[in-house]
């Protein structure tokens, strides 16, 4: 729904946004709108990027203006669908542009674009029909479908172990061209459950330089169980520091068999204990999986880790990471290995936001320098009287 204001009105919309930040920079005074929609995915986008501040650019505008700035004087502007805007980080540094097309996109915004050379200004909008994913350095055609492929460059490849892989000799997995490697933790509710190489890959994927995340098998048939695993992974990986996300992996038939419902109660309840401790946390699934019993918060919140063993996928969520094979061949592992595509620069992101261990170390106290002794202790006498005490110096 799009409500129409006067050019006077200055109601706040929600906690960031006021009505007043949309009017026609036109020049004139006349009414205006805003669509409802709009402000609540903006409202979604702030929080998202844990933004400092959201500048509103462009907003609603007459289809004179809209022509004036090089618009067709119809388009989303005009409808009081769209926005010109530049977010703003904890920083208070412009967050790339980049970075916010890709998370319009997972926030369901239909028109989403680049629009200046510097990266910094992005345009969203919640056209009725149809969508449109642009970067403006390059005309004003439809670019690409899925902005982390455009703006990621080079695909990452990788793969994905445990202790069944046996023993790694890392610094041939690296020299064979993999660039990250996501290990798994452990399993179940138990700390003895903990993968008896796990200790090991972290150390050596490490120490050849490869960037590494880590995920944990569940068995949980009840949220309360799932936290019980979150609580054991926490303090397997506590004290590390992780480049790649940390996912929850939920596979078991029987816990499908309990149905989408449930089977969601618990992604969630692990998911956001692990997120709640300052990781950036993720699921895997299986195309199937995501389709039929994950539900659709949870796959617009948290990165998904798709497995579909296929040359190429038909599944049509948005996905971080693509595990697209089990039988892969790598130097320095014996037998079949899991592959993984990663189209997302996830070490960026996590190490400038300070979570899976990045957190910016406290900046130390300097103690205050010793104060000079002011006052002494002494004994007088005078007469045949003796006085004791202190005395201050002036």
């Amino acid at each position: 729904m799009n409500k129409k204001y006067e050019y006077s009105d200055t109601t706040q919309l929600s906690p960031h946004f006021n009505a007043k930040e949309f009017r026609c920079k036109c020049g004139k005074e006349h009414e205006f709108m805003i669509s409802n929609e709009l402000i609540e995915k903006l409202e979604k986008l702030y929080a998202a990027l844990n933004c400092s501040k959201i500048i509103v650019t462009s907003g609603f505008r007459c289809s004179a203006h809209d022509k004036t700035v090089g618009g067709s004087g119809t388009g989303q502007h005009t409808l009081g669908n769209a926005a010109d805007i530049c977010c703003y980080g904890q920083d208070g540094q412009p967050i790339s542009s980049k970075v916010v097309c890709c998370k319009a996109q997972d926030i369901g915004f239909r028109g989403i674009a680049n629009i200046t050379a510097a990266y910094q200004y992005t345009h969203v909008d919640v056209r009725p029909n149809g969508k449109w994913y642009g970067d403006e350095v390059h005309g004003n055609s439809t670019v690409t479908d899925d902005f982390y492929k455009y703006f990621g460059g080079e695909d990452m490849k990788g793969i994905d172990v445990s202790v069944h892989n046996g023993n790694i000799d890392w610094g041939k997995v690296k020299a064979d061209g993999i660039d990250f490697a996501i290990i798994r933790a452990g399993y179940g509710r138990l700390a003895s459950q903990k993968d008896e190489k796990f200790e090991q890959n972290y150390a050596g994927a490490k120490a050849a330089g490869i960037p590494i995340g880590a995920y944990w098998y569940s068995y949980a048939m009840t949220p309360e169980e799932a936290e019980l695993e979150a609580d054991v992974f926490l303090s397997v990986i506590k004290g590390k520091q992780f480049e790649m996300p940390v996912y929850f992996d939920l596979e078991e038939k029987k816990q499908f068999d309990l149905g989408k419902e449930q089977v969601s109660a618990i992604m969630r309840a692990f998911l956001k204990k692990v997120e709640s401790a300052g990781y950036f946390v993720g699921l895997y699934g299986s195309a199937s999986s995501l389709t039929t019993h994950t539900a659709d918060d949870i796959k617009s919140w948290y990165t998904i880790w798709l497995a579909h063993w296929v040359d190429e996928t038909n599944y049509s969520g948005a996905y971080g990471v693509w595990q697209h094979s089990e039988k892969g061949k790598v130097a320095g592992i014996n037998g079949n290995v899991d592959m993984d595509i990663c189209y997302k620069d996830f070490p960026t992101t996590i190490k400038s936001k300070g979570l899976n261990g990045w957190g910016k170390a406290e900046p130390t106290s300097t103690p205050a320098p010793d104060k000079p002794d002011t006052t002494v202790t002494a004994t007088i006498m005078i007469g045949t009287e003796t006085y004791k005490g202190t005395l201050m110096k002036e």
